[in-house]
């Protein structure tokens, strides 16, 4: 097997992932309970935690499934020890999403792990690569809707409720973003291989601007307005309301003390 060529330190789970695991669990068990004081303390902390696991499981794919189709170099980076720390640009794969969570509420394609590409064969693991990551989103979507399309929210708490929701909700436009096919974007990654040379060679000057394009057209009233009817949309589907992703994005942001309409709801 490939991964026999990989030293078992280089995929020994890391004790910064660990921590923020922990984190996750204590900060979970805190909105569950009601245990901080501030629950919207907690929330915060659940859901930015529980964000940046989803952003680690999300490179750790895309390194997963290169190693099993041919680049070893991933294990010697440290790609398979979901550590944070050892991505390529850590300040793009965990930093700015966690910053554009809380501006604004949207999950920000994370992306920084080198794969060496030229030592992968075949078109499809290339595109299979790319996707890897934002499948690992939409993976993690379907847990956190779990509870509301399986109708099983009886006992859940209120904020633990709000919290899943918002979670849901980042987790779904983390997906959609970065499956857009533009260049830059995993979605982009997946068609690429079966583009000719020369278009490939034109639109690669513009891959590092693709994120800040899709950022920039968010900023549009009329594009942002679209885009959220479609998340709003698939989590109706998914049995989460406008109300609860509202609430869980209210009490994530506790600074603002404004949730007090959330606190009501039966």
């Amino acid at each position: 097997m490939t991964t026999a060529t990989t030293r078992h330190s280089e995929r020994r789970i890391s004790p910064v992932f660990v921590g923020i695991l922990a984190v996750t669990a204590v900060t979970g068990w805190a909105t569950w309970t009601g245990f901080a004081e501030q629950p919207g303390v907690a929330v915060f902390l659940f859901v930015t935690t529980a964000w940046i696991v989803s952003l680690c499981l999300h490179e750790y794919a895309h390194a997963r499934t290169a190693l099993h189709s041919g680049d070893i170099s991933v294990g010697e980076k440290g790609y398979l020890t979901l550590n944070p720390l050892k991505y390529t640009h850590a300040l793009l794969s965990i930093v700015l999403p966690v910053i554009f969570v809380i501006m604004g509420g949207i999950g920000l394609p994370g992306g920084a792990v080198f794969i060496e590409r030229g030592r992968i064969r075949g078109r499809w693991k290339h595109s299979l690569i790319s996707a890897a990551g934002p499948l690992t989103n939409v993976l993690f979507a379907v847990v956190c809707t779990a509870p509301f399309w399986l109708d099983a929210l009886d006992g859940v708490p209120n904020d633990f409720r709000f919290a899943l929701a918002f979670l849901a909700l980042l987790q779904v436009t983390a997906a959609l973003l970065n499956f857009l096919p533009v260049p830059g974007l995993d979605g982009y990654g997946v068609i690429e291989p079966w583009l000719s040379y020369g278009i490939r060679r034109q639109v690669e000057p513009f891959a590092p601007f693709g994120l800040l394009f899709v950022f920039a057209l968010l900023w549009l009233p009329a594009v942002n307005g679209v885009f959220f009817d479609v998340i709003d949309t698939i989590l109706k589907s998914l049995g989460i309301s406008d109300f609860e992703t509202y609430c869980g994005q209210e009490l994530y942001r506790f600074w603002q003390g404004s949730n007090e309409f959330c606190s009501a709801a039966p």
